[in-house]
């Protein structure tokens, strides 16, 4: 199977302005290392796996779970960041998911 034309996608997670090292993160509630599973660049954390978020789901959608058609199974990960302020620790919870071409580095 020849997969080289396809591009690679990485994974941008904007962080809080008020962040400071040290911070713990979390993707589906399992603990990240950087490093390993991120890097932090330019106030970001930047994964070399494609993290997604479900999106809002239309009207049609929304009437067949109520009636118990279907169920919503799409793919929803959720990236969180434990860090202290003014002494307290803080949880920025479900942020925001940018997925990114991993050659330039910006938004895709």
């Amino acid at each position: 199977m020849n997969v080289t034309g396809a591009a690679h996608r990485s994974t941008l997670v904007r962080l809080p302005g008020d962040v400071s090292r040290p911070f713990e993160v979390y993707v589906n509630g399992v603990r990240k290392v950087e490093g390993r599973d991120f890097v932090v660049r330019g106030g970001a954390l930047v994964f070399d796996e494609e993290l997604r978020e479900e999106g809002k789901l239309g009207v049609g959608r929304w009437t067949s779970m109520v009636l118990g058609v279907a169920g919503s199974y799409k793919r929803n990960d959720s990236v969180d960041v434990v860090y202290v302020r003014d002494g307290r620790r803080v949880v920025a919870s479900k942020l925001p998911i940018d997925v990114a071409s991993a050659e330039s580095g910006e938004p895709g």
